[in-house]
């Protein structure tokens, strides 16, 4: 296992990620937040990602059936990692705040149709 390390942009917000075989799950999201966003998420199990500074300057937003947790930070403004809707037992986390990710050489990305998954029935 591997653990990397993540920040904000302001490095308020520090989190840790461990990786069993390097970041998974690596993915566009079209939502209306993530297409908004552009992030390039990596998605892992609840309990390997852990906040370890500054988890009082975390702000959450939510939105529609209020079950994703979308976490940005309160001073710099940058998403860090979101509880999926889809999968709430995973976090999705920011590949630009991890310090190793060089994005440029991340390759082909897929995408996932949170779009669809956002649709809330009457």
């Amino acid at each position: 296992m591997q653990t990397v390390k993540g920040t904000c942009h302001c490095k308020a917000i520090e989190f840790e990620v461990d990786l069993i075989d390097g970041h998974e799950n690596i993915r566009r999201c079209n939502c209306s937040i993530c297409s908004r966003k552009g992030a390039i998420m990596a998605g892992v199990p609840l309990e390997r990602l852990r906040v370890t500074r500054g988890a009082d300057k975390l702000s959450l937003y939510q939105w529609n059936a209020k079950i994703a947790k979308h976490y940005f930070c309160s001073v710099c403004g940058i998403y860090t990692h979101h509880q999926r809707r889809s999968a709430p037992t995973e976090y999705g986390y920011n590949l630009a705040c991890i310090e190793s990710v060089v994005l440029s050489e991340i390759g082909p990305v897929g995408a996932s149709n949170g779009a669809a998954q956002s649709l809330v029935a009457p």
